[in-house]
């Protein structure tokens, strides 16, 4: 019997692998820059950026060729313009300009030399810095706000999600990360986000990619201040640092453990879909030493617990205390916003001053 013969793959689909192949090699490695978005970069941050030279100085950092400027609009054009790689934003660096940079003569070891040593505390300096301007911006804008938000700024007038959220693997390409085994995490982040504006409040790095959110209670008891209201999940249970919010005139709203130890003290509403009720927590030396109020709502064949120390139904209703919880989703929002839209779940570097450099950089975008 005959074998049959290889087919021969049709001359029309070889001539269209063949110009996908030279499409592929003639596209650029970097997205064109977009004069707009460029000149709102330029006008926000550039001058945050020059507000930070006596700084600069203060740490006593030379003069160099790449200087807190140059880093600036390098690290922010590495990120808005999607560059694909340090080496090929040292080549636009080089040939072009970055933002308001002028083609700047570096070799790609200076650069990443730099990237693994700059500090990090000067890119975060300029992030907090323009945080009050664009702040401002949303307050000046006359969109109304979401009746549940316009009701809780009534007596709150800052409100804030906070939750903490793990950044994604490091390159094993560079540095000590090559000779390990597995992939190495590049840490956690984790901040305030203004439940009106959805811009951050406060933002914080951590590099142990294990870390508990729990680990963040300091950095939030310094963030906030009297009469905020701050939302959190069940990672921030702590009943301790419930009792110094409270003393700090601190609001909170929490969803309440099933297996919490409830004393009640009085029931203001007992229906089949809503129980309201003031109540005391947790039992010995761990109990909350403040009274709080646990609101419970059916749905769905589900009962809902939320708790708060907002013990006044008239200045927070139990249907706005659960409504308000669901509001904790602007933060999750805004982290996959920083890590998904714009990169951060892809890092240039392996180190952990390079890594807070990216993570301060994105948020400024």
């Amino acid at each position: 019997m005959p074998t049959r013969s290889p087919t021969k793959p049709k001359q029309s689909s070889v001539r269209h692998t063949r110009a996908i192949q030279r499409d592929r090699r003639k596209r650029p490695t970097v997205s064109p820059p977009a004069p707009a978005i460029q000149d709102h970069l330029t006008a926000l941050i550039q001058p945050a950026t020059f507000a930070q030279l006596d700084h600069v100085r203060a740490l006593g950092l030379r003069d160099r060729i790449l200087t807190l400027p140059v880093m600036v609009a390098f690290v922010l054009s590495l990120l808005w313009r999607h560059i694909g790689s340090v080496s090929e934003a040292v080549r636009v660096l080089t040939t072009e300009g970055l933002l308001w940079t002028s083609p700047t003569q570096v070799s790609q070891q200076a650069m990443s030399q730099r990237l693994r040593t700059f500090p990090a505390v000067l890119f975060e300096r300029i992030l907090l810095d323009v945080l009050p301007t664009m702040q401002a911006r949303a307050q000046a804008r006359q969109r109304p706000l979401p009746p549940l938000i316009a009701r809780a700024q009534a007596h709150f007038p800052t409100l804030v999600a906070v939750d903490g959220s793990t950044l994604d693997g490091l390159l094993r390409q560079v540095g000590l990360l090559r000779a390990g085994a597995g992939p190495v995490l590049a840490g956690r982040m984790a901040g305030l986000i203004d439940l009106a504006s959805h811009l951050p409040h406060q933002l914080w790095y951590e590099p142990d990619s294990t870390a508990h959110d729990q680990c963040f209670w300091e950095r939030i008891l310094a963030g906030v201040s009297a009469g905020m209201l701050v939302v959190f999940d069940l990672g921030f249970t702590n009943y301790a640092l419930f009792d110094r919010l409270t003393e700090q005139v601190v609001a909170f709203i929490t969803r309440a453990k099933q297996n919490m130890a409830v004393r009640v003290e009085r029931a203001l509403v007992e229906t089949d879909q809503l129980r309201d009720r003031l109540v005391w927590v947790g039992t010995g030396a761990g109990r909350c030493t403040h009274l709080l109020r646990l609101v419970e709502v059916a749905h769905q064949g589900r009962w809902f617990r939320y708790l708060t120390n907002v013990l006044d139904p008239e200045v927070l209703a139990a249907s706005d205390v659960a409504a308000l919880y669901w509001q904790r989703w602007r933060i999750e929002e805004a982290f996959a916003l920083v890590k998904r839209l714009l990169g951060l779940a892809y890092f240039y570097v392996g180190s952990v001053n390079g890594v807070k450099l990216q993570v301060w950089a994105t948020w400024l975008l």
